[in-house]
């Protein structure tokens, strides 16, 4: 009976044990080999490179099928509806949580750097901002990972094209429902490649950035580390339990292990949507919701990234000697920490657009912009992770909202009929 336990967890956390041992070994290596570490970083590209390859096919053609294959267009209404006010709830919470933490721990407290102050705060008009984030000028633009919001909006609209055509359109709706399980059967034959590459990737990110880790941004570091994991742990354990009751924290955390450490590991949300795909897959979040959320939570829901936006805003008034406390600066704070996560691009090194925002916003001189990009840099992996993990988490959220409480037991009784057909 213990045997059979044993191999029962074996099989259900395989996977991610798996991976989680060739990350720590991918950091061992890095922290042995240093900077040194770096030449293992093209085993890590192979692997990010096919993720990227395949994530716009992957985005449109899941989207566009979810929504084709909608009967009732009000649920798809109901769905984007909710999913956004879910992302702007959860980015509001985690950014008060660090304001908490900023205030009791300012991350610039005892640096000294002369720079001189903005003499007033300028305020931005963001419109070419949205326009940029969800447009684009040619139709092969589209085809790029840099736009993904602009890929999404396309690929909903298409769906729904799709939709309204009718029987006309059905024979699309299930090409496009063919397609979609196509490309989950060659994410499953990339992630064997996974453990390989992400270890590879994290040993150069140990061996390169290791270093940095102790230098003149530890202060900032020492509060953004604890705070996004407590986040991480404690409110996605909330989350999880509000979406489904009392068993759903530990299926959540069950499934949760693989995007965390890949979007940990690779520093995009983009390169772990087919991951997160799968994931909400196993935990049972309904089909459409799924392939809604995920994909667009990777560019349009960052708590992580609210996370450290907040911390990045106080970090640079410290520096520049500007008093960073009262509602109508936390307020601020809050809508350009929200704000920013809606305008990043879910690549590697994306803040830098938040980041621009917030030096744009303030009006802060260009030298302030390097300074807190490389505080954005050292807090990438965790801010990822938030961002990533986050958007499966939401993915229940909304499944909870848009079918009632007792959605998963809906899911299960679905499949029981479909195994007894």
């Amino acid at each position: 009976m213990v045997e059979g336990t044993k191999s029962s967890v074996w099989q259900s956390y395989r996977y991610p044990i798996m991976l989680l041992i060739c990350i720590a070994l991918g950091a061992i290596i890095g922290i042995l080999m240093g900077k040194d570490a770096e030449a293992l970083k093209p085993f890590g590209d192979i692997f990010i490179n096919m993720m990227f390859t395949i994530v716009v096919p992957l985005v449109f053609v899941n989207i566009s099928s979810a929504v084709a294959n909608i009967v009732d267009l009000k649920r798809l209404g109901k769905i984007l509806g909710v999913m956004l006010a879910v992302f702007v709830i959860t980015g509001i919470i985690s950014s008060i949580l660090m304001l908490v933490g900023v205030s009791i721990f300012p991350p610039a407290e005892g640096i000294k750097v002369e720079l001189q102050a903005p003499e007033e705060i300028n305020q931005l008009n963001t419109a070419d901002q949205f326009v940029q984030a969800f447009t684009v000028s040619n139709f092969s633009d589209i085809l790029s990972r840099k736009n993904m919001l602009a890929l999404i909006v396309f690929s909903i609209l298409f769906g729904l094209s799709v939709s309204l055509a009718g029987e006309k359109g059905r024979k699309v709706a299930e090409g496009l429902h063919a397609l979609s399980e196509v490309m989950i059967k060659m994410i499953k034959l990339l992630m064997y490649y996974a453990p390989i590459g992400l270890g590879a990737y994290f040993a150069n990110l140990v061996g390169v950035f290791g270093p940095d880790l102790l230098g003149s941004y530890a202060r900032a570091m020492a509060i953004y580390y604890p705070i996004s994991f407590l986040y991480f742990l404690l409110a996605f354990t909330i989350y999880a339990y509000l979406a489904m009751g009392k068993g759903a924290p530990r299926l959540f955390w069950k499934h949760a292990i693989s995007p965390a450490v890949t979007s940990f590991a690779t520093g995009s949300s983009v390169a772990t949507i087919p991951v997160n795909l799968a994931a909400t897959e196993k935990i049972g979040v309904p089909k459409d919701v799924r392939e809604i959320v995920i994909p667009f939570g990777a560019t349009a829901h960052m708590d992580g990234s609210c996370l450290s936006a907040i911390l990045k805003i106080s970090f640079i008034f410290g520096l520049f000697n500007m008093p960073f406390h009262g509602l109508d600066t936390y307020l601020t704070a809050i809508m350009i920490a929200v704000l920013s996560g809606v305008v990043m691009s879910g690549v590697p090194g994306g803040g830098f657009i938040g980041e621009m925002l917030i030096v744009t916003m303030y009006g802060f001189p260009p030298e302030a912009l390097p300074i807190i990009a490389m505080l954005g840099t050292l807090v990438d992996p965790p801010a990822t992770m938030v961002n990533a993990t986050g958007d499966t988490v939401a993915s229940m959220m909304v499944a909870r909202i848009v079918d009632g409480k007792e959605w998963m037991k809906k899911k299960i009784l679905g499949q029981e009929e479909t195994a007894s057909m």
